[in-house]
């Protein structure tokens, strides 16, 4: 089994200033069992994140920054792109876009809790600006639809735990190319004002949809992808605190993730079971794997591998 952790060293400051007094000693015991392998390189200006790189490389995708081509791997599992073909697909993620005076901020898209009902009204109503545009609409579930047009084709875009309770300013596509779309989201502003789903939400206090992002772009190779890696288990219990930027809150879930997981992944490493780990931050994403090696060379690991606020310090 491969774990990986997303926000593992995120950048934010005072998650930043709570790593450095973060203690996590089942972490420490079991990196002290563990080879560490050439890391992933990335930044914190990328499109796509260390953390979804290194899951499409467990899953055969290919793709450049901002091109990992998730959304088409989402509708090859449904059929979709034998009649509709294999490129230019993407994900569109209803959400709430909140206007400040110099910037505009997405909150966070997954605390929307729309219903099905409500996300197929929404895209019913949408559905006929896009088609202006070649872009057919397709659902996929409550908070994610599937698109397809050729405007899409190609398109880096940035993934969502970019823009989840973040500026978007910087991440928008601005690319001729990306010129319709941006025209789209203008316009499903004024459309989504006064659509009745909205009207229902404000009555319950609830944020309205008044935008949509774009992300998951991408054509897959035609070429057969690679025999599927060991599973990949997506460790998300640090996502939330980190995107605020709580450094108290992502410590305690870092405390208890090494409380429960890691000291289950320490169980299986010592009594040799096969598994890797991934730490993901902004710059790098080392995994760690578990290799048979002489006696000595554990030992020296034992005392010499950093402690893990050392480590996290340098992702």
């Amino acid at each position: 089994m491969h774990t990986v952790i997303p926000y593992a060293a995120p950048a934010g400051l005072h998650c930043q200033a709570a790593m450095a007094q973060l203690s996590l000693p089942n972490l420490a015991q079991l990196l002290s069992l563990l080879n560490p392998t050439p890391p992933l390189l990335g930044s914190a200006e990328s499109l796509t994140p260390l953390s979804e790189r290194v899951h499409a490389k467990s899953l055969g995708l290919q793709g450049a920054d901002g091109l990992v081509p998730w959304a088409a791997l989402d509708a090859e599992h449904l059929g979709l792109t034998k009649l509709h073909g294999a490129s230019g697909w993407a994900w569109i993620t209803p959400c709430h876009w909140r206007v400040n005076a110099d910037h505009v901020t997405m909150e966070d898209p997954y605390k929307l809790a729309l219903s099905a009902h409500d996300s197929d009204a929404l895209r019913a109503a949408m559905q006929p600006y896009f088609v202006e545009d070649g872009i057919t609409l397709h659902p996929l579930n409550s908070t994610t639809w599937l698109a397809q047009g050729d405007v899409l084709a190609d398109l880096p875009t940035a993934s969502l735990a970019r823009t989840r309770g973040a500026r978007v300013d910087g991440w928008m596509p601005r690319q001729p190319q990306a010129q319709p779309l941006r025209r789209l989201q203008n316009e499903m502003q004024m459309l989504l004002y006064t659509h009745p789903v909205n009207d229902a939400r404000k009555a319950q206090f609830l944020p309205p949809v008044n935008s949509f992002w774009i992300s998951g772009t991408g054509t897959q190779p035609t070429t057969p992808r690679g025999a599927p890696a060991p599973r990949v288990e997506m460790e998300n219990s640090l996502a939330e605190a980190a995107l605020r930027d709580d450094g108290q809150a992502w410590a305690k879930a870092w405390q208890a993730l090494d409380a429960g997981l890691i000291a289950k992944l320490l169980t299986h490493a010592k009594a040799n079971e096969a598994m890797e780990i991934t730490l993901c931050g902004e710059r790098l994403a080392p995994t760690f794997v578990l290799q048979s090696s002489p006696w000595w060379n554990r030992l020296q690991r034992r005392f010499t591998a950093p402690p893990p606020h050392e480590l996290l310090l340098t992702l």
